[in-house]
């Protein structure tokens, strides 16, 4: 990839990494808290799968509209790998057969948007330019 190619699309990749993960976050959320898409599984309240519910909904919006991305990536990666060595480890070894192969990449993906922001099609970066 040229140089001026990466330049122009990395930062908007990032941006629509950040939107897609955030979405299929969100979508994960509202299962567990609303029922929908029909998850057959409600967690009782206050419970560690409803608690991840909320952080699901409220944190997958957030990233979604790309307000205040890097503290919620970065709380959102910890809810994954605690997700994934308190759900999935415990089944076995390997991420294929526990499961936890999503927790990981959730975990990385939202490490990554912690560490670099949210890209240039953010709230975070329009409230920037305001400044």
């Amino acid at each position: 990839m040229s140089n001026s190619l990466q330049t122009v699309w990395g930062p908007r990749v990032l941006s629509i990494l950040r939107i897609v993960s955030g979405l299929i976050f969100f979508a994960h959320g509202s299962a567990k808290l609303f029922n929908f898409p029909a998850a057959n599984f409600t967690p009782e309240a206050m419970s560690l799968p409803w608690i991840a519910g909320v952080l699901e909904v409220v944190g997958g919006a957030l990233l979604i509209v790309g307000l205040f991305t890097r503290p919620v990536a970065f709380v959102l990666s910890g809810l994954m790998a605690a997700a994934y060595w308190i759900a999935h480890a415990p089944k076995s070894v390997y991420p294929l057969l526990n499961g936890g192969d999503a927790a990981i990449l959730y975990c990385f993906i939202f490490l990554y948007i912690a560490c670099v922001g949210g890209g240039p099609w953010s709230l975070d970066a329009l409230l920037r330019k305001k400044d």
